[in-house]
């Protein structure tokens, strides 16, 4: 028996979990056939759907779930994440050689819309995932644990590498547009 009710919230959601998958998925024809996989899952499992809960939260769990499957099944390993004091010495040094070299207001003067979306197709699919969930679906990290499964303070470790990561690459951008100067080494005093 079909619920008409269901089938209308959950394709009402279809062009969020379209926008999720593609930023999960390396090409467009893979962020369908991921959107489509969940779709058949979220329809198969419909039962499992509590009526009152956030369907977009259960559908991006459901297309989260059919994406790592498909990673683990091609043996992708997610890099192991560095301690948290590493990532917060990391991220500081750069913000200081960005200051003294002058380049902190880079991003404003560049286009950086295609360079953030190669950015984030770079990340590895964890980190893109927690970016993707809090930085632009606007998820709060404990949400964001729910639809990934994963502990609150993960969430928040893989937010901070990722966003160091991406910081990276835009400055490379930067760099490569000839906005900024190149420093040998990486260092403004270089």
């Amino acid at each position: 028996m079909t619920d008409p009710t269901f089938e209308q919230d959950a394709l009402g959601c279809l062009d969020d979990v379209a926008r999720f998958a593609r930023s999960l998925a390396r090409s467009e024809d893979d962020a369908e056939d991921l959107v489509q996989e969940a779709y058949l899952r979220a329809f198969r499992s419909r039962h499992t759907w509590r009526e009152g809960s956030d369907m977009r939260r259960w559908l991006f769990t459901i297309c989260k779930n059919v994406f790592l499957r498909g990673v683990e099944r091609e043996r992708d390993i997610v890099p192991l994440e560095s301690e948290a004091g590493d990532e917060a010495l990391a991220a500081v040094r750069l913000h200081n050689e960005l200051v003294a070299a002058g380049e902190e207001g880079m991003l404003d003067r560049l286009d950086v819309g295609p360079a953030i979306q190669r950015a984030l197709q770079e990340l590895a699919p964890a980190f893109r995932a927690a970016v993707v969930l809090v930085d632009l679906e606007g998820y709060g990290y404990g949400e964001a644990a729910t639809v990934l499964g994963i502990p609150v303070g993960t969430v928040r470790s893989r937010l901070f590498r990722a966003r160091r990561l991406l910081q990276e690459s835009l400055r490379e951008y930067a760099r490569d547009a000839g906005v900024v100067p190149f420093h040998p080494g990486g260092s403004a005093h270089a």
